[in-house]
């Protein structure tokens, strides 16, 4: 987050200065990137692109707080997302599979980066294997870090309905790790 400076930053940022856009880009796209990995597989950058594009049409009509940007953008994000389905579903194409997610530039300890980078990407890949509305209320709350009544507003849901669904696909997938585990055991 960008804490106390948020609002100076998000007013050069609508007044052009590329600075400015550029820290509040480094401070949403890996999340972005994350929660399209899970809501939309392959065709996460593509649509990243096209949730910033309409960041910036749109960032001078914007006002708010940083925890109501966050939830806008991801607004964007999700309807990009949609749209993105009734392409999909109007014109069945294959996707090619993601390589990498785009991550933070290299720590002093690349090993470490290695293995947080793959645990990274397995459990994304676990969580989109979930329905959809509880892969993305997971993504919403977790990855994009929002809070349960910006994820009703986003998803278009009751804040009620977002706990059901993010509680129901958390303990599924603590029932899929449990299983892996005892295979593991008894492997």
């Amino acid at each position: 987050m960008i804490g106390p400076r948020f609002p100076v930053v998000l007013k050069a940022a609508a007044g052009g200065d590329g600075d400015a856009f550029g820290m509040l880009w480094c401070d949403l796209q890996p999340r972005l990137l994350r929660y399209f990995r899970v809501a939309a597989g392959g065709a996460g950058e593509d649509l990243a692109s096209e949730t910033w594009l309409r960041v910036v049409r749109g960032i001078g009509r914007f006002h708010g707080n940083e925890p109501a940007f966050r939830a806008w953008v991801f607004t964007i994000a999700r309807h990009q997302v949609l749209d993105w389905r009734r392409r999909a579903a109007r014109t069945p194409t294959q996707d090619l599979p993601v390589v990498g997610l785009a991550e933070p530039a290299a720590s002093d300890d690349p090993a470490a980066a290695a293995v947080e980078g793959a645990s990274t990407r397995a459990a994304l890949a676990l969580i989109a294997t979930l329905p959809a509305d509880q892969a993305e209320a997971i993504a919403l709350r977790v990855v994009a870090g929002l809070e349960v009544s910006r994820v009703a507003e986003v998803m278009g849901k009751r804040p009620g309905t977002v706990r059901v669904l993010t509680h129901r696909g958390l303990r599924r997938l603590a029932e899929r790790l449990g299983a892996d585990a005892r295979v593991r055991r008894v492997g």
